[in-house]
Parts: C-alpha cells; structure tokens; sequence
C-alpha cells in the first residue's frame, strides 16, 4: 500500500521519471548546494507517495535537511515527513521520532514567525499522540505571539490537536474564546470562531448571541462561518430562527456578494415567509446586475427558477427586475431569462412584459456593437417568440404586439421575419379586431420583400383574411402590382432589372438531382431543393413578386395565383358587385395563372415548373372558370389552419396538465414536514430527509433521477455461489451510483473480499476497489461510483475476489454478471420545430437504419410502441395514419449531455395487412444511432414473441 492511499495530507503528481538508485538520492540530500538537496527531497517525497520508499532516507532528512538554514528546504522536510511512516509494523513510534519532535518544538521556538507558521502547519497534519504530547506546550505558547500569523496557525493546530486527542488540551475552547474576545487579527478570530463551531458548538452560540447586533459589522468571512452556526442551531431547534431572522435580513445589505449569496439561501432555508423569500429574490437580482461574470449570473438565474417552483407568487412580483438581464450580450443568459419570464408571465404583470420585450426587439434595430449577427438574430427570434406567445395568452396586448412586429417584415431581419408572418397569420386567425391592422401593415411591407418564405405567408394572409370589398380590392391591386405587366416572360419585362433576376436566382435553392430528405424526412429520389443559398436575399433590387417570380420561384408563384383565386372568389360572393368589374377581375387572375403556367413551361425560364405546382395552377384557372367547387379553396385551408391552432393548443394544455399532475403529492405518498422533522424522537440534526440549504441551491435530483425501484435490481451472482450479491443501480446525469449488497452465505471467514469492476463504453470508475472481511453469513453494502461522458449503452463486468480465513488455499474468484447501462437513462422527450428538425437532419452524419419487424397491424399503435420504447417526443401531426394507409412520423429527444437523438418512422400498410417499412436514427455521434437502432431491434423482438 502506497503512502498516498493511506494518508491524504499531501498529493502530488508523479510523472514517469527515469529510475534512480537509492545511493545516488541520498548523495544528492548530503550534497552543499540547496538546490541539489531540494531536488533530491522531492524526488523522495514522489517515490514515497507511489510506494517506493528509500532506506536510510528518514535519518538523512533528519541529519542533513532538518538542520539547515533555509526555511524553504526546511519546508520542504515537513513536507517529507507528512508523508514517511512514523510508526513501526506494531504500532510503535519509530526511534527516529525523538529527534524529530525535538526538531519541531525548537521550530515551534524559533525567532522567525514563517519558521513557527510551517511547523505548526506540521502539527496539523500529525495524528500520533506521542508525537504531539511533547509540543503541546510550545504550540499554547505561539497564542499569544506576536504576529498574526503565527496565532493563526497556532489556532489551527490547536484544533486539530483537540479534535483527535481531547485530553491533550483540554481548556482548548476556554483559550480560544479568551484570543476571540481579546485579538483584534480578522483572519485569527475567523478561525477561533470556526474552531469554537466545529470543537465546542454551545460556546460558538452562546458568543454569537452575547454579539449578535454586532454581525454585521464583521468581516464577510467570519460572517459566512456565523451563518454556517445559524443554519446548525436552527436545524437542531427551529423555534431559535426568530432570534437570528433579523441579523440573515441585516446580511443581505453586506457589500460582499458572497455574503448577499449565502445570506439569501440561508434566508430560504430557515423561512418560507413571503417576506423572506421577496428578500432572498430581489437580493439575487441585485447580485445578477451587478456581476460581471456570466457564470455567476446563471447560478443565480438557476436559484431563481428553483424559487420559482414553490414561491411563484413572490417570483412574479420580482419578474421586471430579472428584465435587466436581457441587456447582458451572452445569449445563454437571455433565453433562460426569456423561459423563465414566461413562465411568470401574468395578466398584472403583461403590459409591462411585452413593453419591455417590444423596447428590447426596437433595441436590436440599431445593432450593438457587443452583439455579433448570429447571436443577433438568435435574440430577435426569441423575443419575437415571447411576443407571440404572451399576445395569444393576453390578447390585451396582442394590438401592441402587432404594431411592433410588424416594423419587422423586411428582408434585412432574416429568418425573423418569417417568424413575424407565423404570428400575424395566428393572429389574424384568433383576433378578428386585428384584422384590418395587420393587413394594412403587410400591404404596407408586401413591395419591398424578397424572402420567398415571408412572401408566401404574406400572400396567404391577404388572400384569407381580406374579407370586406375595401380590403379585397387593396389586396388584389397590391398582388397584381407587385406581380407587373403580362404575359410573364423576361423579354417582356422590361421595368425588371436583369442583376435583379440573377441576384434572385443566386439566392433562390438551387436544384439537384441527388437524394434529398423531404418535409417529413423521408428520402426522395427526383429533384429537390437544397436550402442554402449563397446570396443574402436582402441583396436583391426591384420589385419583389416579379422578381421572385422571373427566377423559377414557383412557391411563391402559386401562392400568388391561390391569393388571386381566393380574392376572386370572395368578390363574386359580395353583393351589389357589377358583373362587368367581376369579369374584369376574374380575367386578371387567369392571365396571371395562364402566364406563370405558360412561363415555367418555356425555354425561357431559368428552372423548369414542377408538375405540383403546374396542377395547382390549372386547378386555379378551373375554378375562376366556375368547374370547381369554390369550398375547396374558401372552407377548407381555413378549416385546416384552425385545426392546427387548435392542436397546439391542444398540446400546451396536455403538457401543462402532466406539469401540473407531477407536482401532486399522490396517495400514500409520504409527506414530510420540516418543522417536525428534527423533535422526532432519537433523530439529530445531521440526519433526517434532505439538507435544506441543498433545497435551497438545487442540488437535490429529482423523482426521475433514482430511486428504489426493483426493476433496477440486477442480480450479479447465483443462489449457489459462496458468497451472493445484487445490485441497485442508480443513474443521475453524469454520475451511476452501484449499491452492491453482498452476503456470505458459507460459515467461513472471508478474508480481502474485493468488488472488481471494469467498464466498456463512455463509463469511468471513479474509486479503486477496497478490501473487506466477511463473517459467516454476514451482510456488508458496497457503493462504486461511476462517471458517464456520453449517452451510450455501456457495460459493467467484473468479479468477487476472496480468500478462506485459516484454509492457506489460493485465492477465490466468482465471474459477476453484466450489468447493461439503458441509453434511456439519459434521454427525455424534447419540442423542436420541423425547420430545425430538418436542418438537424441534414447536418447529422450518423445514421442507423432499422427495418420494421413486427406482428402490429395498425400504423398508430405501432408510432406509440415506438415512441414508448425510444422516450421520445412525436413531433408531426397525427390523425391520418388510418385514413391514408401509410406513416411518415419524426420523432425528437434530447440527452443529458444537450445532445439530440431524431427518428423518422416510414411505414406503410401493405395488401396483406402489415406493416413495413425503416426507422432512420440519426444524431451527432455514433453511441446514440447505434444504441437507440439496438433498443428498437430489442423490443420488437421482444413484442413479436409475446404476440407469438
């Protein structure tokens, strides 16, 4: 056994050095020069702590270390000793020792007060009382010395002494509350106090209570140690909290911001008041506004959403003071305030909200200098998002909303301001009064925007909600302007710019011909777009919808065609309308369709038209011509967007509704109060459920993360074997707790029984195995510690090793069974939007594909079995899988590690009645595709055999 493993009082790092013969080691702690001896002491203070100690080293230290004039070299001789065993294989103290202790008690002596600091340093490390006997006297001497250090040092050692050997010092408290009262050193009533708390804790309360108004006049690191005494003495006797509330309250104005944190979380551990927790708040905003370091402040964002969960009350009142953090450029900070806000979010405190989320988004118009474009747009994006949702929450404000968002429909806000058209069109949809409003500003905006995606969604607005014969004939005026003079065809088009359509064209998706992953996921073989366009669309001159129309944009295209039917349709429904304007307008509308059909059939365009949007087209000029039925474009995507809304909403609710169920304490559950917890009888303050100031930092795990739970228990050897054992394994993020119970069934005595264990996979074990002894039929748990770097399945092996006491035979070895690390340990259903699922998709290069091999037969029940046995979150809309006879599902979930697993389901019902298809498994890094494919395979086999 090497010195380090057993005593912990040094460690030091050990390269690989070149092997030195002992002789040529003790030459150099013999040698003249200081630096010879000091490199020759540390090579022996390495090899000690590894388990190679030198001969003679000991009695050369002493002769030719010891002894010399440099204090550091003499330092380092301490060091040496902390490390060298003073004690014989009987436990007699080693000869040497004398001359040592009377070495270290003319250090404790000497004139210079660094020489006295380092050996009572030395004393505090020594735990023999023969050793420590003699220098009691010098170290009760160094109390009253004159320099600080030395007095410090000397409390130290004083209470290390009392701690091991009582009887050693007996008066020790008495002389350290006498240098409390009488030493004006910070640092040195600092540690009395501290030493007072730990040796005699009735003392430590009684000198606290005798200056309890004087607390706050104390240095922050005595004061942290008073507050550390308060939470003791009020776990112990909660009916002692109203004598120290005020002095917590009075700590919360200390310029020390460590102070101010530990003040308001113990402040949050002793009340649950309104009072105290509005305090414990607007001190962690404070400190939020007032670091710099974006670390600390999303520690106290965390405080603040752990507050959250039980004071929500309280929080939503100190909601406009957190706001201050949106001025801080890191982004983290910003979307977790942003969550956070919108969990608070109530209709007191909405106006002010949004007012402060419309000031931030007019803010990012003029960008920052500290914000990059990246992180610009990220940020736009989700105060964009927080408008939304607060606007459909409250539609109090959804007219504020809409008066500012709609400043951001240009195509200089990007991907924003798709977002802008995503709300307007809900909007529109659910508040009627708003109407008018947001189609004025999207006329207003229409001229002037490039991006297809938000020309589309302008488009449909116009074409839906533009109801009354005023707002028809704007809409229908602005679409044909925007759209120019016919026919369409760049000869033509003379008011086009030609860089205009080229520009256009750069920025459109260009088309390929290799595979592509569709809306859904799924693979398609025929021309697809690729997403990614060189030039920036805001870089595009001329009028928008010509311009987008003249390079190959047939999207936008047919939106302009369906808008003009829609707008057409409606006119012919408005009474008292002449049927010469009608005609007018219905010819307008099929010149523009008969033209963009005619167009993106000819050699002239840049991209050839597809054969969807060529129909869609015909079918428009079907219905101005009276051969359709005017519902199909009239009832039924209105019908279709409603449901939709109607889905989410739907969605929300479950989601608040499971939320909610969590929080429920269940029957027969237990509940324990605090406030009982320490007068039960026989229970001390050290135990009981949970340390409150764990509560308080959030370093309790939840009900997910562990837990008794029989299905975790996995028996490890046979009911047969000598000796059996089971485990429980416990998974919480990046930490596996095994709790080994192992029995000795036989009547032998069990000597050096060890638990070996190894790992495969991503799986680290953090411990070296110890060594037990077993009595007959004696019971011992055995804990192991494992460290997870990636979600992986990964394998735990090994073996128990044990030898007969008194048979002299060889060592026995029983082979462990395996225990399977779950990949779903670590994974939890996650949201992601189908852009970002897509983009996700295209980005991941590891896939694993899995072919569908089961007896089910109906294509619903088949997504939930997947869903089930993935954890994972559905995130297409479902409904049709019975209807249409086949299935295209993307599946989405995350890791603890902020990793992201997806899956996309295609499967289709055959003839015969079953099902085929794969399950494509993409993520970031192999362990989760591999691992997810194997736990499908898994229980497909398993569900086939039971339906067998």
């Amino acid at each position: 056994m090497t010195a380090l493993e057993r005593q912990c009082t040094l460690l030091v790092h050990a390269d690989e050095e070149q092997a030195f013969q002992a002789a040529e080691i003790l030459d150099l702690l013999q040698a003249k020069e200081v630096d010879k001896k000091m490199d020759g002491l540390k090579r022996v203070i390495r090899l000690q702590l590894n388990g190679q100690p030198v001969q003679n080293a000991l009695m050369t230290v002493i002769r030719f270390i010891l002894p010399h004039e440099d204090t550091h070299l003499r330092k380092l001789g301490l060091y040496f000793l902390e490390t060298v065993d003073k004690v014989d294989a009987s436990g007699k103290q080693l000869p040497e020792m004398l001359l040592v202790i009377n070495m270290i008690r003319n250090e404790l002596l000497h004139s210079n007060e660094y020489t006295r600091g380092c050996a009572l340093r030395f004393c505090c490390k020594v735990n023999i009382a023969e050793m420590l006997e003699p220098l009691v006297e010098p170290i009760r001497e160094n109390l009253q010395h004159r320099h600080s250090f030395v007095r410090r040092n000397a409390v130290l050692a004083i209470q290390s002494v009392f701690s091991s050997f009582e009887y050693l010092i007996p008066d020790a408290p008495e002389l350290i509350e006498q240098l409390l009262d009488n030493d004006d050193d910070l640092a040195c009533k600092r540690n009395a106090f501290a030493m007072l708390i730990q040796c005699d804790p009735e003392r430590a309360v009684s000198y606290i209570q005798d200056n309890v108004q004087e607390v706050p006049t104390w240095q922050d690191t005595m004061q942290l140690a008073a507050l550390d005494l308060i939470r003791k003495v009020c776990r112990t006797n909660p009916m002692e909290k109203g004598k120290y509330i005020k002095v917590i309250f009075s700590l919360l104005g200390s310029s020390s911001a460590a102070m101010v944190y530990e003040a308001a979380n113990t402040l949050i551990s002793l009340s649950s008041a309104p009072t105290a927790i509005r305090a414990a708040g607007q001190s962690y905003c404070q400190l939020l506004t007032a670091q710099s370091d974006n670390n600390v402040k999303l520690i106290l964002l965390d405080r603040l959403i752990e507050l959250k969960k039980s004071h929500k009350p309280v929080m939503q009142e100190l909601l406009m003071e957190m706001m201050r953090v949106l001025s801080s450029p890191n982004m983290d900070l910003r979307v977790k305030l942003l969550n956070l806000a919108m969990e608070l979010i109530t209709s007191r405190n909405v106006e002010e909200v949004v007012s402060m989320f419309n000031k931030e988004l007019l803010r990012t118009q003029s960008s920052s200098s500290s914000d990059d474009a990246s992180n610009l747009l990220d940020y736009r994006r989700q105060l964009i998002r927080c408008v939304h949702e607060s606007s459909m929450r409250f539609p109090d404000v959804a007219g504020s909303a809409v008066n500012v968002l709609g400043d951001f429909l240009g195509d200089m806000y990007g991907a924003a301001a798709a977002d802008v058209v995503t709300f307007a069109r809900e909007a529109a949809e659910t508040f009627e009064k708003l109407r008018p409003d947001i189609l004025k500003k999207l006329l207003f905006a229409l001229p002037s925007l490039h991006n297809s995606n938000v020309v589309r969604g302008a488009l449909w607005i116009l074409g839906e909600y533009s109801s009354e014969p005023g707002s028809m004939k704007d809409a229908f005026q602005a679409i044909m302007e925007g759209v120019g003079r016919m026919p369409l065809a760049p000869a033509s088009s003379a008011s086009v710019d030609t860089e205009s359509v080229e520009t256009a064209q750069a920025a459109l998706p260009k088309t390929t011909k290799k595979p592509q992953i569709l809306a859904d996921g799924t693979y398609a073989t025929q021309a697809a777009f690729d997403e990614s366009p060189p030039v920036p669309i805001n870089q595009v001159k001329g009028p928008g919808l010509r311009t987008l129309l003249l390079a190959g944009d047939y999207f936008v295209g047919a939106a302009v065609c369906t808008s003009l039917t829609k707008l057409v349709l409606r006119l012919a429904a408005t009474p008292g309308l002449p049927q010469e304007l009608l005609n007018k307008v219905k010819a307008e509308a099929m010149l523009v369709c008969a033209s963009l059909l005619r167009f993106g059939r000819s050699e002239m365009a840049p991209l050839k038209i597809d054969e969807g949007t060529g129909e869609r087209l015909v079918a428009c000029i079907h219905t101005l011509s009276g051969n359709l039925d005017p519902d199909i474009w009239l009832v039924s995507n209105r019908s279709a967007f409603q449901q939709m809304i109607q889905s989410k909403r739907d969605k929300e609710k479950k989601a608040a509704e499971e939320k909610a169920k969590d929080e429920q304490v269940q029957p027969g559950e237990l509940i324990d109060f605090a406030i009982l917890r320490a007068r039960r009888l026989g229970t001390s303050s050290a135990e009981g459920a949970v340390d409150e100031m764990e509560l308080a930092r959030g370093m309790v795990s939840s009900k997910a993360s562990g837990g008794f739970d029989l299905n975790r228990i996995v028996q490890l050897t046979g009911m047969s074997d000598p000796v059996y054992a089971e485990a429980q394994l416990v998974v919480h993020q990046y930490d596996i707790i095994l709790d080994v119970v192992v029995t000795n069934k036989t009547s032998d005595t069990l000597q050096n029984l060890t638990l070996e264990l190894a790992t495969m996979g991503d799986l680290r074990l953090c411990e070296r195995p110890q060594s037990y002894m077993f009595g007959p039929n004696e019971r011992k748990n055995i804990c192991a510690n494992i460290k997870v770097s990636s979600t992986e399945t990964g394998i735990i092996f090994g073996n128990i090793v044990y030898d007969i006491s008194g048979s002299g035979a060889q060592t026995s070895c029983i082979i462990l069974n395996d225990i399977h690390i779950d990949v779903m340990d670590y994974i939890k259903p996650g949201d992601v939007e189908d852009v970002a699922f897509r983009s996700m998709w295209a980005e991941f290069e590891w896939e694993n594909k899995v072919a569908i091999n089961t007896v089910m037969t109906d294509l619903s029940e088949y997504l939930d079995f997947i869903v089930q046995c993935t954890n994972m979150n559905c995130i297409t809309l479902r409904g049709i899988e019975k209807e249409s006879g086949f299935l295209a599902a993307n599946l989405y979930a995350t890791s603890v590690f902020n990793e992201d697993a997806l899956v996309n389901v295609s499967a289709e019902k055959t003839k015969e009645g079953q099902l085929q298809g794969f399950i494509r498994i993409r993520s970031k890094t192999q362990g989760i595709a591999l691992s997810l494919g194997d736990k499908i395979t898994l229980k497909q086999a398993q569900k086939k055999g039971t339906k067998a």
